[in-house]
């Protein structure tokens, strides 16, 4: 197997041989076999560890954002912010391997000792997108040492010289294993009986499958699959921030981001005044190369993808408004698209396209915008546009949404706050911040009998 340049897919970046079921079991068993030392070391040398991985990152910030640029298409100044991100995750979670790990509680007698403690799983299988190849295993994977555990990567096989480079600077300090492939080596790692816990992030459907098949057989599970989120623009808001902001969350990075905004959901009062706003500020965004620190739109990761979106837009059933089209060249690039639709019963009102590609919706009035808000199955993020705190807070509470945000993007998010979703969007407990020990620890009552 092999991982390209999206941008110039004659450029091969990694070539690999998948790891067949036997290496996936070999890997686990390191890992197994080194978890117990692991969890037994001090919580500040377990601290140190992956401050120390943090400082390699953040030394080798320069290679590091050109590689994230080369392999998965990540445009240069976004780049450079996943490093940032990813040193700054990574030595968050350095600190938490030193906060409490329990709590007393009032025994029954009086006298006695109640104690209730937090301990690792054990064995962590990590299976990550090439969306955010250094950024979102290391939110998965710093937490998870950070607590003991030991942890099996497996990045997406667009991401593998990624995945492989962030192994490498783990497992320096800590017990980290890695198994590349595509949907067989993670059936193989999720089935695996050695493996407590699985964390997922990646497409609806194979989610679903990984949610099955781990908690089937008693493993902890947490899946992050997406969404189709809206922004929503009342009539009241300030209409030129908010398509710029909008077009950005839509099209930055091609849309390629679980958060990324999907539908734009407009009160009537404003439609005819926002519309050319946001036609005009997704027009004006760069495209191109994304390691040209000026490009804002790169490629899509793969022919498929781009396919894929180009074929959700000719079965939208509404009228194109810009983009539409592919861009002649070597590389998977599509032009930003903005889509009117009549109604939100089509393809690009309900399910995630993953492209920059974005559907534009009338509301009869605010109500009837958070009504088509919730209208899917999906409920990962959302935003509301609108100078009215009364209306702004109306949509927090009422928003299915896992990330609600008022006059600010719908995509990326504060990696000390728990993430996830509602709906189809999530399955099991929040990633992120001091959430993230929901699935990486339980908890242990014990009782000191005075």
């Amino acid at each position: 197997m092999i991982s390209v340049n999206p941008h110039r897919p004659s450029d091969v970046v990694a070539e690999f041989e998948p790891s067949p079921p036997d290496a996936v079991d070999a890997a686990v068993r390191r890992a197994a076999a080194a978890q117990p030392g692991w969890a037994a070391r001090p919580a500040a040398e377990r601290g140190a560890a992956l401050g120390a991985a943090a400082d390699e990152l953040a030394a080798r910030t320069g290679e590091l954002t050109e590689l994230i640029v080369r392999e998965v298409g990540k445009p240069r100044t976004e780049a450079a912010g996943e490093v940032a991100r990813a040193v700054a995750v990574a030595r968050y979670y350095a600190q938490q391997a030193l906060a409490a790990d329990g709590e007393t509680l009032p025994s029954a007698d009086g006298h006695s000792w109640l104690l209730v403690r937090r301990r690792p799983v054990g064995v962590c299988a990590l299976i990550t997108p090439w969306n955010f190849p250094l950024a979102l295993p290391l939110w998965k994977a710093a937490p998870a040492l950070a607590w003991g555990n030991a942890v099996v990567l497996k990045p997406a096989p667009q991401a593998t010289a990624l995945g492989r480079l962030l192994a490498e600077v783990l497992a320096r300090g800590a017990p980290c294993e890695l198994v590349v492939g595509d949907a067989e080596a993670g059936r193989a790692l999720v089935a695996h009986e050695a493996v407590a816990a699985v964390s997922f992030t990646g497409s609806s459907a194979a989610g679903h499958r990984i949610a099955a098949a781990a908690a089937g057989r008693g493993a902890r599970v947490q899946c992050e699959m997406g969404g189709v989120n809206a922004s929503v623009v009342l009539a009241d808001a300030d209409l030129e921030a908010a398509a710029r902001i909008i077009a950005g969350a839509a099209m930055g990075y091609a849309g390629q981001k679980c958060t990324a905004t999907s539908r734009v959901i407009v009160d009537a009062a404003a439609i005819d005044a926002f519309r050319p706003l946001l036609v005009d500020a997704i027009a004006a965004l760069p495209c191109g190369d994304p390691a040209d620190a000026a490009t804002v739109v790169g490629p899509l990761i793969d022919a498929p993808a781009r396919a894929a979106a180009l074929d959700a837009v000719a079965r939208a059933g509404g009228t194109v408004l810009t983009g539409g089209a592919a861009v002649p060249g070597d590389g998977f690039h599509l032009r930003p698209t903005l889509v009117e639709l009549a109604d939100a019963d089509g393809v690009l009102a309900r399910e995630e396209v993953f492209g920059p590609v974005a559907a534009l919706l009338t509301a009869a009035g605010p109500d009837d915008a958070l009504r088509l808000a919730n209208g899917v199955r999906y409920g990962l993020s959302g935003a509301v546009f609108t100078r009215d705190l009364g209306r702004a807070l109306a949509f927090m509470r009422g928003m299915d949404a896992g990330l609600v945000r008022v006059n600010a993007a719908t995509s990326g998010v504060d990696f000390h706050a728990p993430f996830g979703g509602v709906k189809a969007s999530s399955y099991g407990p929040r990633e992120q911040g001091l959430a993230a020990r929901e699935l990486f620890t339980e908890t242990q009552t014990m009782l000191i009998a005075a």
